[in-house]
């Protein structure tokens, strides 16, 4: 029996007493599989959801698109307009790493809006680049004044990205914000992973916080060579002369050629 896609209310209601599962995916296929495994959230670009035939696919899933936070326009008003288009063609929140008053101006119009918080890449700089946040008291005071600043803006949830699943805990407890822990630990709402690290098909760093269940990079090199193979033995056959022969091939009857040939003009 298909389960049925869960409502902000109901994702509020379940907090601290179940943890969903959440998958970065990046295309039909990774989609598809994500629906049939039962995953229950999935993180998806925007063009992808625009495709009519995306709640076909992904009937039980909460979908969630992101605007990247650079190649966004700088007008709230420009992310109002984004997040009521993402609304529209079937998103169940968005996700939002600019500001405070930009979230503020889509929460106002009821958007359940995702920010952001502890390793943000976009703004890692500011923490010492792409590594763990929170593991001191200061710096994890930092991060629930954060969460803080998402309850007062209106925000539906974070997520909280490569902070210690103590101090992931300790927030979520204080906090009525849906947490989605991307290496935060259990102590948060949902847990959450990148399809191509759990594939297999990132072929780059595999952050710590990840876990590859399947090695489809290897696989794709396999059926990389059958194809290469295949092409070859073709190109042999071509040259060979046999290709094309027998069911490969239609025939007439020698009859008509005659009279073809009597119609062509004499060469």
């Amino acid at each position: 029996m298909r389960k049925k896609r869960p409502t902000v209310a109901d994702v509020r209601a379940n907090k601290g007493k179940y943890q969903y599962t959440m998958m970065r995916v990046e295309n039909w296929e990774e989609l598809a599989a994500a629906e049939a495994a039962g995953i229950d959230m999935c993180s998806v670009p925007a063009e992808l959801l625009l495709q009519k035939q995306f709640r076909d696919v992904a009937p039980s899933i909460f979908a969630i698109p992101g605007m990247p936070l650079y190649s966004a326009p700088a007008a709230q008003d420009d992310y109002l307009r984004w997040a009521f288009q993402m609304m529209e063609a079937g998103a169940d929140a968005v996700y939002c790493a600019a500001s405070f008053d930009t979230v503020r101006r889509m929460a106002d119009e009821y958007i359940p809006v995702i920010g952001h918080v502890g390793l943000v890449p976009h703004y890692c700089t500011w923490t010492g680049g792409f590594k763990a946040v929170g593991k001191t008291a200061d710096s994890a005071l930092a991060i629930y004044e954060r969460c803080r600043r998402y309850e007062e803006a209106g925000a539906f949830g974070v997520e909280i990205e490569v902070v210690p699943e103590e101090m992931t805990a300790e927030i979520s407890k204080r906090s009525s914000l849906f947490m989605v822990s991307m290496g935060g630990g259990k102590g948060g709402d949902c847990q959450y992973l990148f399809a191509c690290d759990v594939l297999g098909t990132n072929t780059g760093h595999m952050p710590r916080h990840s876990k590859q269940y399947a090695n489809l990079a290897k696989e794709f090199d396999r059926i990389q060579e059958m194809r290469i193979a295949a092409f070859k033995e073709w190109v042999g056959e071509v040259h060979s002369g046999a290709w094309p022969v027998g069911s490969n091939v239609i025939h007439t009857s020698k009859a008509e050629v005659d009279k073809f040939l009597k119609l062509l003009p004499e060469g």
